[in-house]
């Protein structure tokens, strides 16, 4: 061997590796470029020699971000609004599908200007993975929002529909423009209806509102009342001189028997409309208007809007909430009917913090079997609660889809687009304000379903939002059955009008009469185990069908 031929270990050796580890440099600052470059677009263009590409593009980027971030800080109101605008969403969903795929090039772009020349074929495979994760990162969120865009536009085309385009005979009229929309408003009052056409009903008998409960918020603090009305209520009173008044001068009532379920608060919203037909006025929420003019005048308070859920498609939207929590202080019938024989498929147990999905949690709602009306009533009011807690911002952004279906398919209201910027900044007040509840119950202050004395409901429903503008949030007294407490018997009866207040256990009680008018739901709704510990004592009975 000659001394001139470079053997293995010598210097062409030496030079390959050195030349082998500055690819191996190279390649690695250009994956970390390209990656900095997809996080930060241009800063990789920059790096690569594009300056004046690269700071356009940065310059661009870092724009976007700063507006939006001030937009978010100094103009929510605005923000909502393009939120709750289906134009503004279907643009906005199209300029998010343009921007992915304009960042997307400038990750290809920046990884070619980077990628040094000469790379191995397992570093052109590697660097080809990089940028298809880097693009993916980027774009599927993009795409994500884009399609949440795209559904949240046609929910609030198909639920809220303009002013201009829709007929309202109680709705107030929104201006314009307005600045402040709850100037001169202190309460915005909303009716919310739960419709039951089912439970061994013809389809003849249309809907009935077996849940009215208004939401009564203060404007400036968020602070929420519920006041429940139960559905077997006669005599619902019509505004003086009106249309509904003539026709019904006593109030919603056959004249006789205030007990007749044909004349029963929950048969008005089909029954009123169908016999009397355009004697609220003109509107396309005949049923719903009927029940805002008659149950406003009930409570002495003006009722703004209202929203209706079909109760069997309840379970559909608690299950696309991925199902709420409660505290269950009582076996809760599934299924049953006292009157007419028949025992409930089983029973929901008591616990603390139970997580029901949608076909159980509607019938901790509406189950009665054993029980009546006020206990399911104070049960409803704690899923209202638990509901408004499962609806938090991370729920709904993963599993946006499944609420957007659910709602389109299950809910009515006569909420104008206009009004929903205005009302999702007050729903983010009435989150972190103080709740209460009014249940009037059969017996209980004097209330009488057959025959109620509606001055003093008013008087009632008034004192009660002073309770809630003054109350402490905790420690506060109890003054009505709790949301989940009812112990049902082997022989129960489901008389709507039972003769005494009901006590925790669902006996009678001759306690005196509490001196409060509402009643903290975080108290109502809490978790009872001595309540729990009496219910299984009571005998259960079941039946499989």
């Amino acid at each position: 061997m000659s001394a001139s031929t470079p053997t293995p270990d010598g210097p062409a050796s030496a030079r390959g590796g050195r030349h082998a580890d500055q690819q191996q440099a190279a390649f690695s600052r250009s994956a970390g470029w390209t990656t900095l470059g997809a996080l930060l677009p241009g800063a990789g263009l920059i790096r690569a020699g594009h300056r004046v590409a690269g700071g356009i593009v940065l310059g661009i980027f870092l724009a976007a971000v700063l507006g939006l971030g001030l937009w978010a800080l100094v103009g929510r109101s605005s923000l909502l609004a393009v939120a709750v605008d289906p134009s503004s969403l279907n643009a906005l969903s199209a300029a998010l599908a343009v921007v992915a795929v304009l960042w997307v090039a400038v990750i290809v772009t920046t990884n070619l200007a980077l990628r040094p020349r000469g790379l191995a074929t397992a570093q052109r495979a590697l660097s080809g993975v990089l940028v298809a994760v880097l693009a993916f990162v980027v774009a599927a969120p993009m795409a994500v929002a884009a399609r949440y865009s795209h559904d949240q536009a046609g929910v609030v085309a198909s639920l809220f529909k303009s002013q201009g385009d829709s007929k309202s005979a109680t709705r107030p009229t929104v201006e314009p423009g307005q600045a402040d929309p709850w100037a001169g408003t202190e309460r915005l009052n909303v009716l919310l209806l739960g419709g039951d056409s089912g439970d061994g009903r013809s389809e003849s008998d249309g809907i009935r509102t077996d849940t009215v409960i208004v939401a009564s918020v203060d404007t400036s603090t968020g602070d929420t009342t519920l006041i429940s009305l139960p559905r077997n209520t006669a005599r619902m009173p019509f505004p003086d001189g009106s249309e509904l008044d003539e026709i019904y001068p006593n109030g919603f009532y056959d004249g006789y028997d205030g007990d007749n379920q044909e004349y029963a608060l929950n048969a008005m919203y089909s029954r009123i409309p169908a016999e009397n037909p355009g004697a609220v006025g003109e509107t396309d929420h005949e049923g719903a208007d009927v029940l805002k003019v008659s149950v406003s005048e009930a409570l002495g308070l003006d009722i703004d809007y209202y929203a209706l859920v079909d109760l069997d498609g309840f379970a559909e939207m608690v299950d696309a909430l991925g199902g709420i929590t409660v505290n269950i202080n009582t076996h809760v019938p599934v299924g049953g009917n006292t009157d007419r024989g028949i025992y409930p498929d089983r029973w929901l147990e008591p616990g603390e913090n139970v997580h029901l999905k949608g076909w159980d949690a509607l019938w901790f709602a509406r189950g009665r079997y054993g029980g009546d009306d006020f206990k399911r009533m104070g049960r409803q009011r704690c899923v209202v609660d638990a509901v408004i807690k499962q609806a938090n911002p991370q729920t709904i952004i993963t599993r946006y889809e499944a609420i957007a279906r659910a709602s389109k398919d299950i809910a009515q209201t006569d909420v104008p687009q206009e009004m929903l910027p205005a009302l999702l900044e007050l729903a983010l007040r009435a989150k972190d304000g103080k709740s209460r509840s009014v249940l009037f119950v059969n017996g209980e202050q004097g209330f009488i379903s057959a025959n109620p004395d509606w001055t003093a409901v008013r008087k009632r429903v008034a004192k009660a939002l002073d309770e809630t503008e003054q109350k402490p949030r905790t420690s506060e007294a109890s003054s009505e059955p709790t949301g989940a407490e009812e112990s049902p018997s082997a022989e129960p009866s489901d008389s709507p009008e039972p003769s005494a207040s009901s006590s925790a256990d669902g006996g009678s009680t001759s306690s005196p009469e509490p001196t409060e008018a509402s009643q903290s739901n975080q108290d109502a709704c809490a978790w009872d185990p001595e309540s729990a510990r009496r219910s299984y004592e009571e005998p259960h009975p079941t039946v499989v069908r």
